[in-house]
């Protein structure tokens, strides 16, 4: 009897061990699997930076130029020499030397620049555009939509819109010398990419470019790239400038570029940047204290050295920039005209139902009261959102898009 008793309470203690011991197995089990989950999962490269460069992912890089049209595998550097834009400087090296780096692209002709197969993303887009930047329009076109989700001349798309060189150092756009576009928004494709480009000129356009992109795997809540252009000169009276309206659906704001003209003496950057959210109508969710506050200056953009003028100081930022101060030189420059940029990377505006943004365009008359101005204002807004989009607004003519 003593015998059964202490195998029954040997046996109870044995099996309560075992209970412990795999619940403590399972706790493990789930805290390994909640503390480690990207492990878990393969590196798409979608979001690669600094601090995950080291990890290897089974994406596939791609670039294509016009070396290498199509950018399959293998298949770079095989235009002949005689056949090449390069045939001349080629020809006592024949195939495989630079036969042909750039592409001429005809008055009145659009040129696909690149037609990608997904899923994949954009990375990084380089050229160098000739002529009159405003009359070289880029779009780019995701999956089988007819209706371009970016749209706009292919300065203002780079931070330069004026027609003239201003470096920009910033995170997603950079423009070095001598005339080097780049820009880096990621821009993610589920089933097809098409980037074309169109030049409105009258004289042929030289391009060299190159789009560098990755196929790989794409997560089910990214959204797509839009960027859209917009220009008024003058502003009527009283009126305030739209950056962008028509927005429906899900996404985020994430940036603008604006030329800014000015027709008054004076100050002109006392307005505000608004952002209507989601059924927002008479006021809005968010809104700034002033023109140069929203491009993360202040008071007028103005450095005031005791041993200098004052005078308007460039700056260019990873976040925020105005890399471009077009001053009058008295004779056929008459009045002032500005680059400035806005990033929102770290602080994307988000969106549910609808978006709008606006700026007003004030400065100052007597008696210290507010002056709406009529200035000749021009931009590009950049978000994401999940598809599909509402079309663009029509592209302004050439002659209204040209710069003089």
């Amino acid at each position: 009897m003593k015998n059964n008793f202490l195998k029954l309470i040997s046996r109870q203690f044995c099996l309560n061990l075992f209970r412990i011991k795999m619940r403590n197995l399972l706790f493990s089990l789930l805290v390994l699997l909640a503390s480690a989950p990207a492990f878990a999962q393969k590196f798409n490269s979608l979001e690669t930076n600094l601090h995950n460069l080291y990890r290897v992912s089974d994406a596939k890089s791609r670039s294509i130029t016009p070396e290498n049209r199509t950018g399959d595998k293998g298949k770079g550097a095989m235009t002949p020499a005689k056949e090449g834009t390069a045939a001349h400087a080629a020809r006592d090296l024949g195939d495989g030397w630079k036969t042909n780096p750039y592409i001429n692209i005809q008055p009145g002709q659009t040129e696909v620049l690149a037609e990608i197969e997904g899923p994949g993303a954009i990375k990084h887009i380089w050229m160098t555009p000739t002529g009159q930047r405003r009359f070289s329009i880029i779009r780019i076109y995701w999956d089988d939509e007819k209706e371009p989700s970016v749209e706009a001349p292919v300065g203002d798309f780079f931070a330069n819109g004026w027609g003239r060189f201003a470096q920009v150092s910033s995170a997603p756009v950079t423009v070095n010398p001598g005339s080097a576009y780049n820009c880096y928004w990621v821009m993610p494709f589920r089933r097809k990419c098409k980037i074309t480009m169109t030049n409105i000129d009258t004289r042929a356009m030289r391009l060299y470019y190159q789009v560098d992109y990755e196929l790989t795997e794409v997560p089910e809540d990214a959204a797509y790239f839009h960027a859209q252009f917009r220009r008024v000169n003058p502003l009527p009276y009283k009126e305030v400038y739209t950056i962008l309206d028509g927005i429906k659906g899900k996404g985020h704001y994430v940036g603008t570029y604006m030329c800014w003209g000015v027709n008054n003496n004076g100050w002109w950057g006392e307005g505000e940047v608004k952002f209507y959210l989601d059924g927002d109508k008479k006021y809005p969710t968010i809104c700034g204290t002033g023109t140069e506050d929203y491009f993360c200056g202040s008071y007028n953009f103005e450095v005031k050295d005791d041993d200098k003028p004052h005078g308007y100081r460039e700056f260019t930022t990873p976040y925020a920039g105005m890399p471009q101060v077009i001053r009058p030189d008295g004779l056929y420059n008459a009045n002032m005209r500005f680059g400035l940029y806005r990033w929102h990377i770290i602080d994307p505006v988000r969106f549910e139902k609808d978006l709008k943004v606006t700026v007003q365009a004030l400065g100052w008359r007597s008696g210290g009261r507010y002056l709406p101005l009529q200035d000749d204002i021009s931009s590009v807004a950049f978000w994401y959102q999940l598809e599909p989009h509402k079309k663009f607004p029509k592209l302004p003519s050439k002659d209204y898009l040209e710069v003089r």
